[in-house]
């Protein structure tokens, strides 16, 4: 009899624990909904904003449900003779060159100092430090791009920032050093040379960190417009940034954008502010989920050693 009341008891027990346990996990993921929805809540804004009539957000301000709907500020953006596009597909070439060729390179370095046959790897590890730490300026790197030939092309928009983030080339380094040294003993007893293990067996297994470096890239050329203030004075190489900034500052030049276009006096200033969000942010919104969980494990396991 004891034993039955006990069996019950504990059964009980666990029905308790069990509904607890349901209530806590209720309870977590309408906190972790909750977060959600108030960081996608200003994107979704940004977007109704960007196709709201100008006349709706002066009476309205910004509303989830303007009172009148337009697509002028698009208009506007993409009308025949809009330059928008071209600087669109200027700053889509630099991102991705950019950002294939500072990858490559960042390897190269990072798998060259995780290497135990590279004899002074530890000093060129201090020296890649150091630049992390300390700056020549902005004379000596203006100087340099000049004397390299990048300005006025679409060079000086790739060149400057191709040089590898040593935060970046680090995260390579720990992880290539996570991967057993074994590897490299056995390929090197088979014949293979140094650039056919790096491209042939580490590359392939550094893809987690690679493909998060390379979203660093990415996000850093795309969003890059300093590069186009100080080396770029032709209009045929203004970034996507550059131009819409040069766009907001002087409004007066909206009416420039499209050849034909009758005189605007009241060009939608807040929804084209949003537009130019809208369609400057789209690409890395896209790209993000691709690269989402080789991201987290790059971050992760290339950050654990020092």
């Amino acid at each position: 009899m004891q034993s039955i009341q006990r069996k019950i008891g504990v059964a009980e027990s666990r029905i308790r624990r069990s509904a607890g346990e349901q209530a806590a996990t209720f309870l977590i993921y309408f906190v972790v909904f909750l977060f959600a929805l108030a960081c996608i809540m200003p994107f979704v804004l940004v977007v109704i904003v960007s196709f709201s009539s100008e006349r709706s957000i002066t009476l309205n301000g910004y509303s989830f449900i303007p009172a009148e709907w337009s697509l002028g500020a698009y208009r506007m953006l993409f009308m025949s003779k809009s330059s928008v596009p071209r600087a669109y597909g200027v700053t889509s070439m630099a991102t991705v060159a950019g950002t294939l060729v500072a990858t490559l390179i960042t390897f190269g370095a990072g798998y060259t100092l995780a290497n135990r046959a590279c004899r002074y790897r530890n000093g060129l590890s201090l020296y890649f430090y150091i630049t992390m730490v300390f700056s020549a300026g902005l004379v000596p790197w203006y100087m340099v791009c000049k004397a390299l030939g990048c300005f006025d092309n679409i060079w000086a928009l790739i060149v400057p920032s191709l040089m590898f983030s040593p935060f970046n080339m680090f995260l390579v380094r720990n992880f290539v050093r996570d991967i057993p040294a074994e590897l490299n003993e056995s390929a090197k007893i088979d014949g293979a040379g140094e650039v056919r293990i790096a491209f042939s067996i580490y590359f392939p297994l550094c893809m987690p960190v690679l493909a998060t470096i390379a979203l660093f890239y990415a996000i850093g050329y795309w969003n890059n417009y300093f590069n186009a203030v100080m080396l770029v004075n032709n209009s045929d190489y203004y970034t996507l940034q550059m131009l819409l900034f040069k766009i907001q500052s002087e409004i007066t030049a909206l009416g420039n954008l499209a050849s034909g276009a009758q005189h605007i006096s009241n060009p939608p200033k807040e929804s084209f502010k949003m537009a130019t969000s809208v369609i400057t942010m789209g690409p890395i919104v896209i790209l993000y989920p691709f690269l989402q969980k080789y991201f987290v494990k790059g971050m992760v396991v290339g950050a654990v050693k020092g």
